[in-house]
């Protein structure tokens, strides 16, 4: 996935850009510099601060470049990826040398699949999602753009994940499951039944929590 031809930007400077720059380093791809609302104080990778991608004068979009999301939050990383398409530029697939990933499945662009992570047979993953560290996603699942699976979290055969979902760490998600748009699942549940779109919920089995 060497993109000589293309200048890459990194979307997007904190914690969770972090661990995309290891994967990225470990694929051989060499980041530019990274676009933020601002510069940032903390700069562990020495990154050269190359201003916000919706600024007018920003010079990525008058030459050949790619970008790589990095931004955790699901709506703001989705927006991004969108915008960035909309200028007919490429967000690439992140996938890191240490994931498993069935060759019959499908991953779109701008996706980050961390180290550790397994993806299983005829699963297909839409833009801008985050496979975090360590998650098992099992067999003909299909994973919403937009939406970010958290660490070490278990989704069975056959799930369906909507769009812009948050699945929390340690949560496990039954075989056949539903999921609509804009769900948060809390760290370490245990979803049994299908939900619906907007709703937040947590805990063993999974319940909704009242707003």
């Amino acid at each position: 996935m060497q993109e000589n031809d293309n200048k890459i930007y990194l979307v997007g400077y904190s914690g969770h850009s972090y661990v995309i720059l290891e994967s990225v380093d470990r694929l051989g791809l060499k980041v530019y510099g990274y676009l933020d609302r601002s510069r940032q104080t903390k700069n562990p990778y020495n990154l050269t601060f190359c201003g916000s991608e919706d600024e007018g004068h920003f010079i990525g979009w008058s030459e050949k470049s790619a970008f790589i999301l990095a931004v955790g939050n699901n709506e703001i990383r989705r927006r991004i990826g969108l915008f960035i398409r909309s200028k007919s530029r490429k967000c690439l697939t992140i996938v890191d040398p240490g994931a498993t990933i069935s060759k019959s499945s499908t991953i779109s662009s701008g996706t980050f699949v961390s180290a550790g992570a397994i993806i299983n047979a005829q699963v297909e993953i839409g833009e801008d999602v985050i496979i975090n560290t360590s998650v098992v996603v099992e067999h003909e699942c299909k994973v919403g753009a937009g939406s970010h699976i958290a660490p070490g979290a278990t989704i069975l055969g056959n799930v369906e994940i909507g769009q812009n979902v948050f699945v929390g760490a340690n949560t496990v998600i039954k075989e056949g499951i539903k999921i609509k748009d804009n769900v948060i699942v809390g760290a370490g549940s245990v979803v049994i039944d299908d939900l619906e779109s907007n709703l937040k919920i947590v805990g063993n089995p999974a319940k909704r929590i009242l707003r």
